[in-house]
């Protein structure tokens, strides 16, 4: 596909985005004021009307990152080597932890390919924070499957050249999830800009943040982004919480516009914001380190903040018609909080105390690290990395059970996702563990795709999307 002729707008906000400008990695900063250029297709192609959302599985986790799509009807078995019950599969090059995402006949997801034959990740459970030396050069690309076939209906680069961050050991340059209305797509590579597309291919805008310093809270290593961009009526939010500034930002999705920004104080932080439709007023709800906090959507201001949570925090916040959830799992706090809809003002428990008026329950030492948890049929699910799996009654906070799960190897990564009385768990081996939903602990089966897996699938209309570390399949009934 060639490349429209861009037009590059500098300083494009309204509002100066304050923070670090970016250098090499592990360049001292003096931390000067942020500075932004958007860049926008000479001519803005039209946007084509959405097409029905039934289907849709448009961010990470699927719409409103609840990670439930019943009607599903998956097979029972399937064997990614063998190709049982595998209707296609394609390989996608480069590394990508970030997950697919669907709408209408179109899968979407993103790579970044290195210049380097022999780069990789290193799966698996450990305490470094070591960064990684590949800081080749590098195409960081959109890529649009056709869901029923496989084929390629489009794919485009959005940035070439040396990465301005590094990323750790573990993970890759591309692991932010893409995001669709059904009419832009939303990419977000970190220190190499946010990439807004047609659902056709054609370029629409890009903005670059600068330097997006995201790792260790206490500043000293880098480990790259991870947070994905989230559209809601017209707006893409991003939480860009950095070692040197942290904000929330709201642009409009057909032209990068900034419509508002929203200084933080925190902590680096990976999880990708959530717009609960409460009763009260939608709530645009953020996890972070020093605050899990809850915003007005439409302007910014901060509704309600919750104090307690981990150091890191990964797990995206998911909710129902009555609760929030948020959790995070490093230690030694490793807190789950479910929040009523609607609460204002600060929220924190007092010392000794795991309810209030708010917060309806919470528990210490059973947040999940990486995988965001799952809300399913009334039973909260939380996945721990080293593959402990926990159930718990999301009304009163009972635990049904917590158990292991029968593994052996690397640790789990990818966070659950549940269809017609399943949930289905992977670790980064590339087992899909399928375990029956419910208050009872029961394994129905194992399936292998002979891959390493890192991110999460996708469901839409019976099959079930899976980005591996080297291919895209369409898992589904082959009868």
């Amino acid at each position: 596909m060639t490349r429209p002729r861009r037009s590059v707008i500098a300083l494009a906000f309204a509002l100066v985005l304050s923070g670090s400008a970016w250098g090499p990695p592990g360049t001292p900063q003096e931390h000067p004021e942020r500075t932004t250029n958007i860049t926008r297709a000479d001519s803005l192609p039209a946007l084509p009307e959405a097409s029905d959302s039934s289907g849709s599985w448009s961010s990470f986790r699927g719409t409103n990152a609840s990670g439930v799509a019943d009607g599903m009807d998956l097979p029972a078995t399937w064997d990614g080597e063998s190709g049982a019950n595998v209707l296609w599969r394609v390989g996608v090059p480069g590394l990508a932890h970030s997950s697919p995402v669907v709408w209408g006949n179109r899968v979407f997801v993103t790579s970044a390919i290195s210049s380097e034959e022999t780069a990789s990740f290193r799966p698996g459970l450990y305490g470094e924070g070591t960064s990684s030396e590949d800081l080749s050069e590098h195409r960081w690309v959109v890529h649009a499957f056709d869901k029923n076939t496989g084929e390629t209906l489009w794919e485009q680069v959005a940035y070439e050249g040396v990465p301005r961050e590094q990323r750790h050991i573990k993970s890759t340059y591309a692991s932010s999830t893409p995001a669709t209305d059904g009419r832009v797509v939303v990419a977000w590579f970190g220190s190499q800009g946010v990439y807004a597309y047609t659902i056709d291919g054609d370029f629409m805008w890009s903005l670059d943040l600068g330097h997006v310093s995201v790792g260790s809270p206490r500043g000293h290593v880098e480990w790259g982004p991870a947070s994905s961009p989230y559209i809601w009526e017209g707006k893409v939010f991003l939480q860009v919480d950095t070692q040197t500034d942290d904000f929330l930002l709201a642009l409009d999705s057909e032209t990068g516009e900034a419509l508002w920004k929203a200084d933080r104080e925190e902590l680096p932080s990976w999880g990708t914001p959530t717009v609960v439709p409460a009763r009260t007023g939608p709530e645009l709800v953020t996890n972070g380190a020093n605050f899990i906090r809850g915003y007005e959507p439409n302007t910014g201001e901060e509704l309600w903040r919750l104090g307690g949570s981990s150091m890191i925090t990964a797990p995206t916040p998911i909710y129902t018609d009555d609760h929030i959830v948020v959790a995070s799992g490093r230690a030694p706090e490793r807190p789950i909080f479910v929040l009523r809809h609607g609460a204002r003002g600060d929220l924190t428990l007092p010392v000794g105390t795991e309810s209030s008026e708010s917060v309806v329950w919470s528990r210490q030492q059973r947040g999940p690290y990486m995988p965001t948890p799952l809300i399913y049929r009334g039973v909260l699910y939380v996945l721990a990395n080293g593959g402990a799996f926990a159930a718990y009654d999301l009304e009163t906070g009972a635990e049904f059970y917590r158990e292991r799960i029968p593994h052996a190897g690397s640790g789990f990564s990818a966070s659950p996702v549940a269809s017609d009385g399943k949930v289905y768990l992977w670790n980064e081996d590339g087992d899909i563990f399928v375990m029956k939903a419910g208050r009872e602990f029961e394994h129905l089966g194992t399936n292998s795709m002979g891959e390493l897996l890192m991110a999460t699938p996708a469901l839409s209309e019976g099959v079930m999307y899976v980005r591996s570390v080297d291919s895209l399949f369409a898992i589904g009934r082959s009868e």
